[in-house]
């Protein structure tokens, strides 16, 4: 068994290299002879074009298929990475639904659909798996626009059951003329904790029908399952399907329990059972996540480069591990693997997959800036009881480790993959008069939008939310926070605030958690947007930054912060025009928070750059000086939730133009608000009404689309926005 020292996650340990992981075996150690090959007949994969090709294959060939998928997956992480570990345990269970249903007609629905790459190859798209140049062809989750065998895009979670009674109660009203056979949600790999897959149990057994839920019981989720549930769960699992309580009968629902999770013939067995079925029925299947992986050593810690990461001695390439049922209160799973190198079982390294290509590279700005967090309030652990860390199910990603977590003990929860939960649980917190950070990705937040506005805005709950990923990204269309800033900063009493730089992201959060009565703090909730690829870049390279170089001005830092805090943040960055803000901004330690920040004073034009656009704000002021022998004025607005007036009627005088530029959607965001500003407040002295140009997001999904295209397709580069400044003069 391994050390408990590791992360999993955290990408601290994949790039920190050794000599032994330099060796690691990759792509080539996986024998040729079982690496199905696009077009080579020879491979039962490469002859699969839709599911009626699984049907047609022999019984006695499905477990080698099952094998090549694994190899197939299993090569494609270290090329590609991904969501392998769900896909390694999922593989003999896909296998069997196209098997037994008949799909587009059987209608499957993938949930969490990070689960469905071995459904994509089996409905067509398996090239898009063994072909690098090919990669690129699929997305990470389903989608309709690749399939007509994918049904929803789902990158998010819980939703299947929901989705699926939707289908299952169109087909009944309509009848056979609806076109739709079974109905099947495959739910899993977490999403069950999810209180939306509640309600469809709910609503699956009083609906009634042909309904079959598939439950992927993998034991885990992200970084663990947390929940009572799962004890019941484990229990189900212990006694054969037999134990009560049942949570599925407790729903009303039928219930069948599956132990050989990756066993394809026992799958199809189950699956041929409960085939046209007249009633909902819920499958319980055990699976293995990361199925296929050697559970006791990594390739590093093998000699030979020629170890091939398949046990070829088991039909299915899986065989037993003892990386299972662990009794931590915070479920530990004792796996010192990082994410090049995924685990059998109840590991977290085993949940994503980094490629190859990312070992050596320094921690994205998610981990680099979560990591520092963790490490600003870990010290107020001891002198504060009520500070409480809490994140839905996704801590890793996000730079909160293994080891923090161990550290934090109580004072860290994973509430499992539950964002309305956690923020009314926090609210809770809050009203209690503890201190609550609540931490996850941009994308998630969405799920909580109801709470955000009542539990927590109404109430005027002290709480900490830790915006990650916020503003564009290369992200695929499920999770892109290209539309943060247009949720939050226009939720009634709660203060968004954008740092550019690590002081004053520490700054602004240590005046989030300042301890309640402190005379500085916040009197309701505050998002911090983390900083992106952006601010992490222009801080690890200050020629980034043409104007300041990254050198700030220091003002006196507030008494009342924690000390071990305020040290750590280097104090809170300024060299502000002081200003009249919005009329929340009542108390001083509101106010020099929400005070905006002028880097350069200069004339004719005035650039604002907001959070990850600020470095542009800096760029393109460097580029007007050289080019055109304009000095603009430079401002970082520090946040997005009210408006400095003083700065906004400062800049009348001398300057012709206002130029705002944000990386998020400006239909609804942010530079429009200046805009209207200037509209709502116009002078009868033409002269002093500066034209306002906005740069930002399209109000579009986009999917996987790099993020220096990204800027390019809005405008948001030097060259752009000074074309457009300059031709207006």
């Amino acid at each position: 068994m391994r050390s408990a020292s590791g992360n999993g996650f955290d990408s601290s340990d994949s790039f920190a290299v050794s000599g032994a992981a330099e060796r690691t075996a990759r792509l080539h150690d996986i024998p040729p002879s079982i690496t199905p090959s696009h077009g080579d007949d020879s491979h039962l994969l490469s002859r699969i074009a839709s599911p009626a090709d699984v049907k047609a294959l022999a019984p006695d060939e499905l477990a080698e298929l099952c094998r090549e998928i694994r190899a197939t997956l299993l090569a494609y992480g270290h090329q590609h990475g991904g969501h392998i570990g769900s896909n390694l345990g999922m593989v003999e269970a896909t296998v069997a639904l196209h098997r037994v249903f008949d799909s587009p007609r059987d209608r499957i629905v993938f949930d969490v659909s990070h689960q469905s790459y071995v459904h994509k190859m089996l409905t067509g798209r398996a090239g898009a798996y063994m072909d690098p140049n090919r990669f690129g062809e699929v997305t990470g989750f389903t989608n309709p626009d690749e399939s007509e065998h994918d049904q929803f895009v789902l990158g998010h979670t819980g939703t299947s059951i929901s989705l699926a009674c939707g289908l299952a109660k169109t087909r009944d009203m309509e009848g056979p003329g609806s076109g739709i056979g079974n109905v099947i949600a495959v739910i899993g790999d977490g999403s069950l904790s999810s209180g939306v897959a509640f309600e469809g149990l709910n609503n699956a057994a009083e609906q009634g029908g042909n309904l079959i839920i598939v439950f992927n019981d993998n034991e885990m989720s992200i970084a663990g399952d947390f929940g009572g549930m799962y004890g019941p769960l484990a229990r189900l699992r212990a006694s054969g399907g037999t134990a009560q309580p049942n949570l599925f009968n407790a729903f009303g629902l039928d219930y069948r329990y599956v132990e050989a999770g990756n066993d394809v013939s026992a799958l199809v067995a189950a699956f041929e059972e409960v085939r046209d079925i007249d009633h909902p029925v819920v499958v319980h299947i055990h699976t293995l996540k990361g199925a296929g992986y050697d559970g006791e050593e990594t390739h590093a810690d093998r000699q030979t480069a020629s170890a091939s990461p398949v046990s070829f001695d088991s039909p299915t390439g899986v065989h037993p591990t003892d990386n299972v049922n662990h009794s931590e209160p915070w479920h530990s799973d004792h796996c010192n693997l990082s994410d090049h190198e995924p685990h059998e079982g109840q590991c977290e390294a085993s949940h994503w997959q980094n490629p190859d290509a990312a070992i050596g590279k320094p921690d994205d700005p998610r981990k680099h800036y979560g990591k520092m967090a963790m490490a600003a309030l870990e010290p107020r652990f001891a002198a504060e009881p009520g500070l409480v860390v809490i994140s839905p199910a996704t801590p890793g990603s996000n730079g909160i480790t293994h080891e923090f977590r161990e550290r934090a003990g109580a004072h860290y929860v994973d509430t499992g993959i539950t964002e309305s939960h956690a923020v009314a649980y926090a609210a809770g917190i809050a009203r209690a008069g503890g201190t609550p950070v609540v931490a996850t990705t941009a994308s998630f937040f969405q799920r909580a939008y109801d709470q955000f506005f009542q539990e927590m805005s109404l109430n005027r709950s002290r709480v900490t939310v830790l915006d990650f990923l916020g503003g564009l990204s290369g992200s695929d269309n499920t999770h892109s926070g290209a539309y943060d800033v247009t949720m939050f900063s226009n939720i009634p009493g709660a203060t968004m605030l954008v740092p550019t730089s690590a002081r004053d992201y520490l700054a602004d959060l240590a005046w989030a958690t300042a301890p309640a009565g402190s005379a500085d703090a916040p009197a309701g909730p505050v998002v911090i947007r983390v900083p992106g690829e952006a601010i992490l870049t222009a801080e690890r390279d200050a020629t980034l930054l043409p104007v300041t170089g990254g050198q700030i001005a220091d003002r006196p830092q507030s008494t009342s912060l924690p000390v071990s805090v305020s040290s750590a943040s280097g104090g809170i960055s300024a060299a502000t025009v002081r200003g009249t803000v919005s009329v929340t901004a009542q108390r001083a330690g509101v106010r020099h928070m929400l005070d905006w920040r002028v880097n350069q004073t200069g004339s004719h034009v005035a650039i604002i750059g907001l959070g990850n656009a600020y470095p542009l704000a800096e760029q393109t002021a460097a580029a007007l000086s050289a080019d055109y022998g304009i000095t603009a004025t430079v401002i970082d607005p520090r946040q997005c939730t009210s408006l400095d007036s003083d700065v906004l009627e400062s800049l009348r005088d001398g300057h012709q133009q206002v130029i705002t530029l944000e990386d998020g959607q400006l239909e609804g965001g942010w530079g429009e608000k200046v805009t209207a500003y200037y509209a709502n407040h116009h002078v009868s002295d033409g002269s002093r009404n500066p034209h306002v140009l906005n740069f930002g997001a399209a109000k579009e999904f986009t999917d996987r689309v790099p993020l220096g295209e990204l800027n390019e397709r809005y405008g948001l580069t030097v060259e752009q926005v000074t074309e457009a400044i300059t031709r207006c003069f």
